[in-house]
């Protein structure tokens, strides 16, 4: 199952070219990094049996990068969707 959510990160400004690349190498290959108004995030479309191992290997892979993870959003869909699984 695909599930989809948001991983913003802690102390990060702007989403740069070299952090892009880091992200990608740590294996957030199936995340759309971006930044604005002086926040960065990651909405990812990860690929898990549940939404607790979706997460849990997104947030090892954004650390894997170097970065901390302040917080993780899902959709009230998501909520949904993983209370019927």
């Amino acid at each position: 199952m695909i599930w989809q959510f948001t991983v913003r990160l802690k102390d990060v400004d702007v989403m740069t070219d070299d952090l892009i690349e880091n992200l990608f190498a740590a294996g957030c290959t199936d995340g759309t990094p971006a930044s604005s108004n002086g926040s960065a995030w990651i909405g990812f479309d990860r690929e898990a049996d549940t939404l607790d191992a979706a997460i849990r290997s997104a947030v090892k892979d954004v650390r894997h990068a170097g970065c901390t993870v302040e917080r993780v959003e899902i959709e009230q869909d998501e909520l949904r969707q993983w209370q019927t699984a």
